[in-house]
Order: C-alpha cells, then structure tokens, then sequence
C-alpha cells in the first residue's frame, strides 16, 4: 500500500518537477532577447561570444568556467571571444588582442595578458608597452608594430565595437548567443549560471532549427 502510494506520489510529481526545471530560466530575467539581431561569424553553428575586458576582474573569474564548459561544446556550438572597447583604455587592450590572433599567438598571449591585467588593471595602456610584452611572449616587435595598426585589426576591432553596441552591452562579462540573446552574471546570478542559461539558449536555437 505504501509503496504504491510513493509510487503515485513519484509519477505525480515527476512532470511537475520537470516543467519546473525548463521554466527555470525566464527572457528579461535571467537573460535579454535583443530586439534587433546583430551579425554572428560561425556559419550553420550557434555562436556564443563572450565579451570581455582583460582588465576585468569578473572576466578573470569567469576565465576558467568558461574555458572548462567550453571543451564539452558540441560540435554545432562555436564559442567566440569579442574584446570590449568601450573606453579608450580597453580599446588599447581589445587592439592588442586582434593584433595576438592577426599573428596566430593569441593562444600563447592570451593567459599572459590576463593574468598580468589581473595585478594592475592599468598595466598595457599604450602601444609601447604593448610592444614590449610581446616581445617577452616571443612575438616580432617590427611585426607587432606593422600590424598594431593594419587595416585588418582596424576591421576587426569596428565590427567588435559595432556587435557589442548592437547588443546594447555596458559592461563586462556578457555572453551573447546566437545574435539574439545577451547574458549577465548579474542577470543570470552569477558566473556558474551565465553558462547554464547559456546552455538553455543553446537547446532552444537548436530545437527551433528542427
């Protein structure tokens, strides 16, 4: 009698616990539908962008989680990173980054540069003491100078900015999914859940494809 009583209680409360878990994550509460899509670079993939500052604290938190989720992506998931320029001072950071991966050593300079950002927010502000530290991560410096400036980290760092404004995003970190949602650790509640309601879009662009 009890066992079939728990049993009922189980199969009865099975769906509600379900619906509960897929209505988890709420639009305009937990993560924004933006209203005009902005442009994506990962063909028939979903794309996740993540838009960070090295100088920036929370980013530098979020770094191992996200590199952590991201070795378990999917294969129809693509996982981008669009530096913020937002002043003048992240700008020079965001130019850096486009410089590190126009020379194919941005896995090599990317670490180094956050982890050296970490200490002094301000470090690396200016084109010299960019120049500087790629030397130390092993990079040309005369290749670094041709291509601090080169119309192709200029294309790259504008379309960066234009993303990002499209977006509406002011801060950092974000996660923009798919172009058409924006995600907040302070909307999500926090880093962890930045990545799940990451993954609930994921599921949804995915099922809307079908």
């Amino acid at each position: 009698m009890l066992r079939s009583f728990l049993l009922l209680l189980v199969v009865t409360l099975m769906p509600m616990a379900l619906q509960a878990e897929e209505g988890k994550w709420e639009e305009g509460r937990h993560y924004q539908k933006l209203s005009t899509e902005v442009g994506t670079r990962s063909g028939d993939k979903i794309e996740v962008a993540e838009v960070f500052w090295y100088g920036c604290p929370h980013c530098y938190r979020l770094k191992p989680l996200l590199e952590s989720w991201a070795k378990d992506l999917p294969d129809d998931v693509n996982l981008v990173y669009l530096p913020a320029a937002l002043n003048q001072s992240w700008e020079v950071h965001a130019r850096a980054f486009y410089v590190a991966q126009s020379l194919g050593v941005l896995d090599k300079v990317h670490d180094a540069f956050f982890e050296k950002l970490a200490n002094n927010p301000r470090a690396l502000s200016d084109k010299q003491s960019l120049a500087d530290f790629f030397a130390e991560q092993g990079v040309d410096r005369e290749k670094f100078n041709k291509t601090f400036d080169s119309f192709g980290v200029n294309a790259k760092l504008d379309r960066s900015k234009s993303v990002i404004r499209g977006a509406r995003l002011t801060g950092v970190p974000a996660l923009i999914v798919n172009g058409r949602y924006t995600v907040t650790a302070g909307m999500a509640g926090g880093h962890e859940e930045m990545l799940q309601v990451a993954d609930h879009l994921i599921e949804q662009e995915r099922e809307a494809r079908q």
